[in-house]
């Protein structure tokens, strides 16, 4: 990283000094002294034409038509960051050597003695100005001065002066000084960072000082150890807050330093703490006169924090999409479309008012410019859409794209560089590049739209922009690193409903359906094509579309509202609307090899990909009623396999007590995947064919074992169900005692029962609760009382009484008084505070005073007072 280093023209106000021989081992010199030094009066001044005669060897000899380039380096091998290569622009001049023996040394030395406290400020002043002018040279000149290492100190003494152009020279130095490597340590470790500090805190800090003391934090930055230093100071927050700073030198140093600190991992996220992403990326969406270099600084800053996913998510929820720089020699295999009538970046037709052609084809250069329609309004996302595609399509015809000098393209080859864009300039080059001829272009593109969508705004806009058409196509591809980055785009794509109808409309189903048949393909693959079937089948997704895309109140229908100003009749079609295609019938997904490879797909030891399976067979279940090519495969061994999963058979292992949250998280996906496959057995059950050749007894006790495990109780729903639809099959049981009902009372019932009592805020859900939980105990349901004692239940019944209403305080009573029957629960309900409640009520002769009593006598503190 380059600090920029170009001063003013070098101006200098000697101070009031005499002069006095000064010998060397070469010569003779005379040097200033100061009125500290002697006592004769400062009269006389004509000999201080003399003294800036010979000053001028200090100064180096500008010469202002030459200009030298000088890369800032690191000693820590730091060469391989991006960052690291930017350049500054400095004043030539000869190197002390060519102005005479020692000249310039002697000199040093004098002035560097006047920045001591025993100095009056105005000799400082002079002598620090001079030191900093001296310095711009070149390392040469910076050598000369640290000659005297200690100066340091003298030099960070005067950032505190009250003179900001004392400041200024002070910080300035400094910045000279640290752009050498061999002396950034010294710098650092001499207290410079907690003097900037203090510096930069102070409200009379001018714009100079902040420049010029920000920019010696950007030399530091370069080398890595004292990236963490900075970082952790309370410079973070005034780097932060400097880039709303008005002048604009200051906010490029500010973009220097984060830049730089963000080439360390370990600096993320305390940066991101600080609000660093939110303020520097409106630096790249505003447009800022004048100033390239704080845009680059933002940009390196923001795809350094771009490596964490987390951190990428929040970039682009600051509206910039991260796109692979693929070089410019890739976008010249684009061929613009020339239609004959034009589209939306969708495909979505715009039909043609006019039958009759226009000679010079002016109607369709001025399209959309002719409204005769007032009510119509083209959609936001679709002129979003419009715009990127043009804009993009038109700097690829022109080749601007990515113009880099040959040695740029060579780094780009290998370095997956990244860049930011605006959102809509962003979807519209990852669309362009989804169409052009290089195939690892179109995988890095492919993938950088599965990771932008993270919202349904981002995917209504790759939507609009054109993305499900070309994704769909790449289905087919040969390549299998593009048919993984197109399907894992478009599982990303089809969490929205809206952009699910799409998918399927386009006929992304025959191609889903292809590559989930062939057996070798990747896991991950797998799963995602899993993933995408399972959303365009989900019967649920009919609802949702007529729920939330439906005319409300009575408004206009969704087609006319949609139509877009282009002529009466506006867009051909609605893409919110889409029907389905008939080209690819949902029945196709029901072929004997599609049903066989999801069977196979049930038996293999992985769950995420078990629960996946289960559901899409589920849909295939309500697409076709009959179930007989499922019914005929041999079904019930996949569901054998998954009911019987290795984390409920491993719950008694040490492995478990070693990794508990391992376990934890294995226990919630087993527990997921026999919710879905219970789903299909309860769906399955309504087919005579499949009742006939199941085996309900094994499946029952399966099932019971499940609902006796730990698996969360959210999941035991499905499992309880479908457990009593399979205990049916020999006939209706109505009977408690029968040992499937108790099952389901014991193991799911009365742990939701407790459940909605515990966590409930509503006072009737409460209610409700107490009183089936009543129900049950009353009918004498063997071991019930057990099971609400041991989901602690008494403590909740206890508050109830308190705060319940009549019904909810007589089932309370009920349910203590059945608990109450065994003394095992005396100790808690006494420490649920339950005989000051019980009295209360006693006392004040409410309804339920009697039961009240009851429940008091079988408790051991009244044993004998009744």
């Amino acid at each position: 990283m380059w600090a920029p280093t170009l001063q003013a023209p070098f101006t200098l106000k000697l101070p009031h000094l005499l002069l006095q021989p000064c010998l060397t081992s070469n010569t003779t010199l005379l040097v200033p002294i100061t009125a500290t030094q002697t006592s004769r009066p400062r009269r006389r001044r004509p000999r201080l034409s003399f003294f800036r005669a010979h000053f001028q060897t200090l100064k180096p000899k500008s010469r202002p038509h030459r200009t030298f380039l000088t890369r800032v380096t690191s000693d820590d091998g730091d060469a391989g960051h991006h960052t690291h290569t930017g350049m500054e622009e400095r004043e030539t001049s000869p190197s002390p050597s060519s102005s005479g023996p020692n000249v310039g040394d002697g000199y040093v030395a004098l002035f560097i003695r006047m920045l001591g406290l025993d100095h009056d400020s105005l000799d400082r002043e002079q002598a620090i100005v001079a030191l900093w002018k001296y310095s711009l040279g070149g390392k040469k000149y910076i050598d000369a001065i640290m000659q005297f290492p200690d100066c340091i100190h003298l030099i960070l003494n005067l950032l505190r002066s009250e003179s900001s152009s004392t400041s200024e020279a002070a910080a300035g130095l400094l910045r000279s000084v640290a752009l050498v490597n061999s002396y950034r340590d010294l710098v650092a470790n001499s207290g410079a960072i907690e003097e900037i500090t203090g510096l930069l805190t102070r409200a009379s800090t001018t714009s100079e000082v902040k420049e010029q003391a920000i920019c010696t934090l950007w030399n530091l930055s370069v080398d890595e150890k004292f990236r963490m230093k900075i970082a952790n100071s309370d410079l973070l927050p005034l780097l932060v807050k400097s880039l709303d700073d008005e002048d604009v030198k200051v906010k490029e140093a500010a973009g220097g330093v984060l830049a730089n600190l963000a080439l360390s991992e370990f600096n993320h996220g305390i940066m991101v703490e600080a609000g660093v992403i939110p303020q520097l990326a409106k630096l790249l969406r505003t447009d800022i006169e004048g100033s390239k270099v704080i845009k680059k600084e933002a940009r390196n800053a923001l795809l350094e924090l771009c490596k964490d996913r987390y951190h990428r998510i929040t970039i682009l929820e600051e509206g910039l999409v991260p796109v692979p720089m693929i070089g410019a020699a890739a976008y010249k295999s684009f061929r613009p479309g020339l239609y004959s009538w034009p589209t939306l970046p969708d495909g979505t037709q715009i039909e043609q008012t006019s039958k009759t052609p226009s000679r010079f084809g002016a109607s369709e250069l001025l399209l959309g410019l002719h409204v005769d329609d007032k009510k119509a309004n083209i959609e936001e996302a679709k002129m979003n859409a419009v715009v990127g595609r043009t804009q993009q399509q038109f700097l690829a015809r022109i080749g601007a794209i990515e113009m880099d000098d040959e040695k740029k393209q060579s780094e780009l080859a290998t370095g997956q560089q990244l860049t930011l864009l605006p959102w809509v300039d962003g979807v519209a080059r990852l669309v362009l590049i989804l169409g052009l001829e290089d195939e690892s272009a179109i995988v890095r593109a492919a993938e950088s739209i599965a990771d932008a969508s993270i919202n349904e705004h981002m995917r209504i806009a790759f939507k609009e922009a054109g993305a499900v058409k070309l994704l769909v196509q790449l289905l087919n591809s040969k390549n299998d690193a593009v048919r993984l980055a197109a399907t894992q785009a478009l599982e990303r794509l089809s969490v929205s409903n809206v952009v699910c109808q799409i998918i399927e409309a386009e006929g992304a189903l025959d191609p889903l359906v292809n590559i989930l048949k062939n057996p070798e393909i990747p896991e991950i693959l797998m799963e995602k094509t899993l993933d995408t079937l399972g959303r365009i089948l989900d019967p649920s997704k009919e609802m949702k579309s007529k729920f939330y895309d439906g005319p409300v109140n009575g408004s206009e229908k969704g087609s006319d509202a949609a139509r877009g100003p282009y002529g009466s009749k506006g867009i051909t079609r609605d893409v919110g609307h889409t029907p389905i295609l008939k080209t690819n019938p949902r029945e196709a997904v029901l072929d004997s090899g599609v049903i066989t490879r999801l069977l196979e797909i049930l038996k293999t030891p992985t769950p995420r990909l078990q629960r996946k399976a289960a559901s899409i067979l589920e849909f295939c279940t309500v697409i076709d009623p009959s179930m007989d090519t499922i019914t005929s495969a041999d079904i019930e061994s996949g569901l054998d396999v998954v009911f019987q999963q290795k984390a409920l058979e491993d719950m008694e292992s040490e492995v478990d007590y070693q990794q508990p949250g391992k376990h934890v998280l294995e226990v919630e996906e087993a527990g997921l995947v026999i919710s879905a496959a219970s789903r299909l057995l309860t769906k399955l059950l309504d087919s005579k064919k499949f009742c006939q050749k199941i085996d309900s007894a094994h499946f029952t006790k399966l099932l019971c074992n499940i609902l006796k495990s730990d698996i969360p109780l959210r999941n035991k729903d499905w499992v309880a169900g479908c457990l009593v639809k399979l205990g049916s099959l020999s006939g209706p049981r109505l009977n408690v005692d029968d040992p499937i009902n108790m099952e389901v009372t014991l193991h799911e019932t009365i742990p939701r029962l407790m459940e909605q009592l515990k966590t409930s805020f509503s006072p009737q859900s409460k209610e409700a609760a107490v009183i089936e939980l009543n129900r049950i105990i009353s009918e004498g349901v063997v071991d019930s009382t057990r099971a609400v004692a041991a989901e602690g239940g008494i403590f909740p019944l206890v508050k109830l009484i308190e705060e319940g209403s009549e019904r909810a305080v007589e089932a309370c009573l009920a349910i203590l008084y059945n608990l109450s029957m065994d003394s095992e629960n005396h100790s808690a309900i006494l420490a649920a505070g339950a005989v000051p409640v019980l009295r209360r009520i006693i006392l004040s002769e409410r309804p339920q005073w009697r039961r009240a009593l009851h429940l008091l006598r079988t408790l051991p503190t009244l044993e004998g007072t009744a």
